[in-house]
């Protein structure tokens, strides 16, 4: 890495903000994490560390710098099934080889499939996530006290209206500091996060799973692995995307592949879950000033010292007010504009975006949504692709039939190639078919183009092609019939 590059991450213009922009980013991650480690089953301790790990190997590993990756969400939803059948220590191992394939992944540069994920499903994306980044904070608020629901718009008033005044100390973290010291000294009945569950009080430690090194037990793991790499690497790929967007800088996704593998095989041996990139936390690092690696590593950093040095201190935090942080996290990570450009953007990409949205809030899942979308846009721009195939008929002074064909061939096209042409139209007549503006792509295309010849010589015509491009004519020369 060039030097310039590295200062340049690591050794950012405003130091103290990118160490705070890191903190907010922690305090955001605590509710989520204790929160996940429950969806998949295990201690909250076992999410903690793991965030802990993945936070300080990805900032010297990960390809994306500002970017917080920690246990996520879409992650436990794919590791419950397997630590309620086995056990916690064949969720650690499955997270040693999802890690290990994640590495595979990124040494074959397999980063380059973000280009065929859309705008529009990437919007999708960000704004599912918003909704479920709010959706989880319901349950807190559900049958919630006076104190919390004040807490909470308090916390809200000091998050907003704090930068009218300076925007030298992040917002959220003051917030954080004022409701604590506020519901301590009045000693208010609210739920803290040593409500939420055990929080570890010591530092994690390195350890094999404890699991039988054989051919069953990788039959065990093998296919959750591959989920958790999947689903893994989707979300950072769609995060680091997301981030290069708000930054305006590029990111290497094949870097971030393998980063996050190391990572989450590092967080496995220290005894916590896999991860992958946490958006909603993400931006907030970067809406805080977090513009390098320096804002990754403290976020992990002090991640650990809030948890274990700082633990009476932590513990006293009231969920109201990490409530209202994931509050502006939710509504600093939808994007307000796709509304306004709903009804002007071409139908078919509004449509994509709402089924992503759509897909992804009804089952839970970012990678289920993701997948929808980018399949709708394949089909969507495959139907538009097909639609612009052209063929003109005219005839010449002699009486020959010329059909001049522009456009694409390919499977979604190749029927209204064949209709195009008028076989009764043109029988006992000289055909002559130009494809100088046409490029025939797979097999069906070819088979369209013999079905036609074919079709009008049983007629009495006599065929003639011309104009075939070099790679057409190699594509029908090996894939036509062999006469």
């Amino acid at each position: 890495m060039p030097l310039n590059r590295l200062r340049a991450e690591w050794l950012p213009k405003n130091i103290p903000r990118e160490l705070m922009a890191g903190a907010v980013a922690t305090f955001a991650l605590i509710p989520e994490v204790i929160a996940f480690s429950f969806v998949a089953g295990v201690d909250p301790a076992v999410g903690l560390f793991a965030s802990f790990v993945i936070s300080i190997v990805i900032a010297f590993t990960g390809g994306r710098p500002a970017m917080i990756s920690a246990a996520a969400g879409s992650v436990a939803l794919v590791a419950a099934p397997l630590v309620h059948a086995h056990g916690l220590a064949y969720l650690l191992a499955a997270g040693v080889l999802a890690g290990l394939l994640q590495i595979v992944f990124g040494l074959l540069r397999l980063g380059a499939l973000m280009r065929f994920v859309s705008t529009s499903v990437r919007t999708g994306f960000v704004n599912a996530l918003a909704i479920l980044i709010f959706a989880a904070q319901l349950p807190h608020l559900m049958g919630a006290n006076a104190a919390t629901w004040a807490v909470l718009v308090l916390g809200l008033l000091i998050i907003y209206g704090l930068p009218r005044l300076t925007t030298a100390v992040p917002s959220p973290l003051v917030a954080i500091v004022v409701l604590t010291l506020l519901s301590t000294q009045l000693g208010l009945p609210l739920k803290t996060v040593a409500d939420l569950g055990h929080l570890p009080d010591a530092m994690p430690s390195f350890a094999w799973p404890g699991v039988p090194l054989t051919l069953d037990t990788l039959r065990i793991i093998a296919l959750p692995a591959l989920a958790i790499a999947m689903v893994g690497l989707l979300e950072s790929m769609m995060t680091a995307s997301v981030v290069d967007e708000l930054t305006d800088t590029p990111s290497s996704k094949n870097r971030e592949c393998a980063g996050l593998g190391a990572a989450n095989v590092a967080a496995s041996l220290f005894g916590g879950i896999a991860g992958c990139g946490m958006i909603g936390q993400t931006v907030s690092n970067v809406r805080y000033g977090g513009t390098g690696r320096l804002s990754t590593l403290f976020a992990g950093v002090f991640l650990l010292v809030l948890m274990v040095a700082l633990k009476p201190w932590v513990s006293q935090v009231p969920v109201a007010a990490l409530v209202a942080v994931m509050v502006m996290v939710s509504a600093s990570t939808f994007d307000w504009g796709s509304m306004r450009t709903l009804v002007r953007h071409p139908r078919m990409s509004s449509a994509v975006m709402l089924a992503t949205v759509a897909v992804t809030v009804a089952t839970d899942n970012l990678a289920a949504g993701v997948a929808v979308g980018v399949m709708l846009s394949g089909v969507f721009f495959t139907f538009k692709v097909a639609r612009l195939l052209d063929v003109q008929a005219a005839d010449e002074a002699d009486g020959t039939r010329v059909y001049r064909v522009a456009g694409q061939v390919f499977f979604a096209s190749a029927e209204w190639f064949i209709d195009a042409f008028d076989v009764r139209d043109t029988e006992g007549r000289a055909v002559r078919i130009d494809v100088s503006g046409a490029h025939f792509w797979d097999v069906t295309a070819v088979a369209a183009l013999d079905k036609v010849t074919q079709r009008l010589r049983k007629h009495g015509s006599t065929v003639e092609v011309i104009g075939l491009n070099r790679a057409s004519e190699v594509l029908i020369d090996r894939l036509g019939p062999q006469r």
